[in-house]
């Protein structure tokens, strides 16, 4: 008698029972944070042929084995938590962990600074991003390979020198020659230390103003207390519909400004004053109306002192508090994409390692390249079914049972084949 039928029923015992122990594994990690379950697809084992036709040919099943077994990347539920430095993805992305050398993966946000100022997840791997800022926009560069976050204690960032100043105002129109009218403007030196910059626009006839930027002389190497120290002047003109329309005689553009030599030592830094807004517009205008400034803007900061991060927003932007009710981004993370997530391989601790068949990751940021967004001060659940999984678990039980039960069976049959010797 063949024991094909033992065999064939202890790979179905074999199978259910893996089958099992990834059920098992799922429900025992129900509550871990971004887990993804798993599930198992069984597969048949070569047949052997035992005659018939090669139209229609006789085989006989030789078991089964386990076929795959692969994670479930289903969204898991959000929870928010309230600590500012968790984080959860909505969408397919994954947090990078560790240096290019030592890359890992992940879905679980729960990250917090350890005392070097890293950003690190739960087991101490430094979260990756970008921190590079642009000196004139002040955004954070998102372009190149991501480094590590690091947002040491104290000192939050060196100061940034102004390089660019700006603001919006009206000249009134019906001023009478030899009025005057002051806008003043903070900038910072390469020290960051803060300069008021005052300038004086004097109407001198019709559509026609001058204006002379100062900085008070004590703050000059070569001033003189007490007496502002010129910088820049120059003439503006506007036409009959109070639009700018010459900036020192020429065609309406930015002002370069040369900067002063300041008595603390600090570098000598120029800055432009825009004239010109986004649409091309200038931005300062000669209608019938009172004087007046309406915003001021600059790119330069002092020295900041974190005084503690504030959120984590949908893009993956690190907003920390400085100074009094001033904020900054200090950081961004990155997140990665693959083609086939689920090649991706378990290494625990909720992290991922890239195979040859997820491929290589794409990098970039929350809200681009189908990466998903943020959801700041929370956490992905895991996506365990309970329901289903005591599903499975009792067709893999049966599935069990139903294997010994053929496995008693045939041993039965052997024992009746022996006893016709006797």
């Amino acid at each position: 008698m063949s024991l094909g039928s033992f065999a064939a029923s202890l790979s179905g015992l074999h199978a259910n029972q893996q089958k099992l122990s990834v059920i098992g594994n799922n429900l025992a990690n129900i509550n871990t944070v971004a887990f993804k379950a798993s599930n198992v697809a069984f597969a048949d084992l070569v047949s052997q042929s035992i005659g018939g036709s090669g139209a229609n040919p006789m085989q006989i099943g030789l078991g089964v084995s386990v076929g795959e077994i692969n994670p479930i990347f289903s969204q898991g539920g959000i929870e928010s938590t309230g600590v500012t430095t968790n984080v959860a993805i909505q969408g397919p992305g994954f947090f990078l962990l560790g240096d290019s050398a030592n890359r890992t993966y992940s879905r679980a946000g729960n990250f917090s600074f350890n005392s070097e100022g890293a950003l690190v997840s739960a087991d101490g791997r430094i979260v990756q991003g970008y921190t590079a800022t642009d000196p004139v926009t002040r955004q954070i560069v998102v372009t190149g390979q991501p480094s590590d976050i690091r947002i040491p204690p104290g000192v939050l960032r060196a100061p940034v020198a102004t390089t660019q100043i700006g603001m919006t105002a009206n000249l009134d129109a019906n001023a009478v020659a030899g009025t005057k009218f002051n806008a003043s403007v903070e900038l910072y030196d390469s020290l960051g230390v803060p300069h008021v910059a005052t300038t004086t626009f004097t109407k001198t006839a019709a559509g026609a103003w001058s204006y002379s930027v100062t900085v008070p002389g004590a703050e000059v190497t070569g001033g003189t207390a007490g007496t502002p120290f010129q910088i820049a002047t120059g003439t503006l003109q506007f036409n009959s519909q109070g639009k700018l329309s010459q900036v020192n005689g020429g065609a309406v553009a930015d002002v370069t400004i040369a900067g002063p030599a300041w008595a603390n030592g600090s570098a000598t830094v120029g800055f432009n004053w825009d004239l010109v807004d986004a649409n091309g517009l200038g931005a300062i205008t000669g209608y019938s109306a009172t004087s007046a400034t309406s915003s001021v803007n600059q790119n330069g900061t002092a020295t900041g002192v974190a005084a503690g991060l504030v959120s984590i927003d949908q893009a993956g932007e690190l907003i920390a508090s400085f100074g009094v009710g001033e904020t900054v981004v200090v950081g961004q993370l990155a997140l990665a994409t693959f083609n086939d997530p689920q090649g991706l391989v378990k290494s625990g601790t909720n992290l991922f390692a890239q195979s040859e068949r997820s491929g290589s990751p794409s990098v970039g940021v929350a809200g681009t390249g189908s990466r998903g967004t943020l959801v700041g001060s929370a956490l992905e659940q895991s996506n365990v079914d309970i329901a289903q999984e005591f599903t499975q678990m009792i067709l893999a039980q049966r599935g069990y049972q139903a294997n010994s039960k053929s496995i008693t069976v045939s041993d039965e049959l052997i024992q009746e084949t022996l006893n016709l010797k006797r």
